[in-house]
């Protein structure tokens, strides 16, 4: 068996192999709810402990897959790094009253500017200014779930810049401008779908609750009744942190470089605006490295555990009977809403690889590779786990004093909205 031929080396090797990838997963998606203390203090170890027997078997028996992998994991947190950095240092001022339209208008606004900044920095960039155009108002979870559906999962589908499962597809060949073109009308549908019915459950909440009611609710803190909207003092809008607007550019220009200078560049702009971005903004936007810092700590380890799983999908991916576009769909974002999405995609990636068909696009035919990013990048929305951005969100905010749904209430609102929505989009496009 040539360690160079990957089909060979992924028929050699037995089921079992999957087990630490599995393991790593399963204790991502467990251990934050159940233990959630312990997995603060111990998750890079649980990391290590999956990872190094995996790579270690790989760089003395495959070394060039284990190199791929290396690569391929340095762009992808790169790319992560640089918009993360750069979105932290822009900060949106203005005073905004929170109503069906203004809210329905921030998650329209979201959904394309995750496309351009990521699902993550995009999320970081109006989370807080929709807390705070919301304010006065006592009914508020639903909006921020809302967000959390449309900004930081569903409208990053449209390109490989919005979210990392898009990403790790252009890294395996998938032509940039071919994820636009073949997600546009999916992305378009979804959002415009999922924001109706958030539009609908606003008027409702907001027809339910009275504005004295509103305006006597303390909990939020004077300031920000101030600032939303109480009418003393409003403040016009504007953006600080100009500085990293054009290294934004920089960083959606690089895409389009070889490696390494694209990877170059994107550090570039990050330095830059980790330099001159001023120290204010920064702390105005409650901006802290910590959860760039755990996201590459939780992905060594998955991209070192996931070699085994990609390899063997690769070369029986035929066997396992998921063919059509639907099963794809769905198959995707199951896991995609419990696991992390980006590996998710690569799995099926791979396995729609040994599946093959016509009009092939990096190995997968097109239908199969619209409805694997559509799974994956649609069904991180589904729990609070789907995606990174998801828990992040929550966080900011229960830190403002909205009093957000648990794990299971958290999917009741998906499984009530965004399901329906699935089944109907599987009817139309799959």
């Amino acid at each position: 068996m040539p360690p160079h031929d990957p089909v060979a080396l992924g028929l050699s090797l037995p089921l079992w192999s999957v087990v630490p990838f599995a393991g790593l997963l399963l204790s991502i998606a467990l251990f934050p709810l159940f233990a959630p203390s312990a997995w603060a203090r111990h998750y890079a170890k649980v990391c290590l402990g999956f990872g190094v027997p995996v790579a270690s078997f790989f760089l003395l028996n495959a070394p060039r897959e284990l190199l791929h992998t290396v690569l391929e994991y340095a762009s992808f947190l790169i790319l992560l790094a640089s918009l993360f950095t750069i979105s932290g240092g822009i900060l949106l001022r203005g005073t905004l009253r929170g109503s069906a339209g203004v809210n329905s208008a921030f998650l329209a606004v979201g959904a394309v500017l995750a496309n351009v900044f990521g699902t993550t920095g995009a999320s970081m960039l109006l989370i807080r200014p929709l807390l705070r155009a919301n304010a006065h108002r006592r009914r508020v979870a639903h909006v921020v779930v809302f967000f959390i559906f449309v900004v930081a999962n569903i409208g990053g589908a449209l390109t490989p810049i919005g979210d990392p499962p898009l990403f790790l597809g252009y890294l395996r060949g998938v032509p940039f401008f071919w994820t636009v073109r073949a997600m546009g009308l999916l992305w378009a549908a979804a959002c415009a779908l999922v924001i109706g019915v958030f539009y609908l459950v606003d008027r409702r909440a907001l027809a339910l609750e009275s504005v004295a009611e509103a305006d006597g609710d303390s909990a939020r803190g004077t300031a920000q009744d101030t600032v939303a909207g109480g009418g003393e003092a409003r403040v016009p809008l504007s953006v600080d942190g100009k500085i990293n607007l054009p290294l934004l550019l920089v960083v959606i220009g690089a895409v389009f470089l070889p490696t390494p200078w694209r990877e170059m560049a994107m550090v570039a702009a990050a330095v830059v605006s980790a330099w001159k971005t001023p120290a204010k903004v920064r702390e105005e936007n409650e901006f802290t490295w910590y959860p760039i810092e755990e996201v590459a700590i939780l992905f060594a380890g998955i991209f070192a555990t996931m070699i085994p799983a990609l390899l063997i999908l690769k070369a029986r991916g035929a066997e396992l009977g998921v063919v059509t576009p639907a099963h794809f769909f769905w198959a995707t974002g199951a896991l995609s809403s419990f696991l992390d999405n980006a590996p998710t995609y690569l799995t099926f990636f791979s396995l729609a690889q040994g599946v093959g068909g016509t009009q092939t696009v990096a190995g997968v035919s097109a239908p199969l590779l619209q409805a694997i990013g559509a799974g994956a990048v649609f069904m991180g929305a589904n729990s609070y786990v789907g995606n990174a951005p998801n828990f992040m969100v929550k966080a900011i905010a229960e830190e403002a004093g909205v009093r957000m749904p648990s794990f299971f209430g958290y999917m009741a609102w998906s499984c009530g909205v965004l399901l329906p929505i699935f089944f109907l989009l599987t009817l139309i496009f799959f």
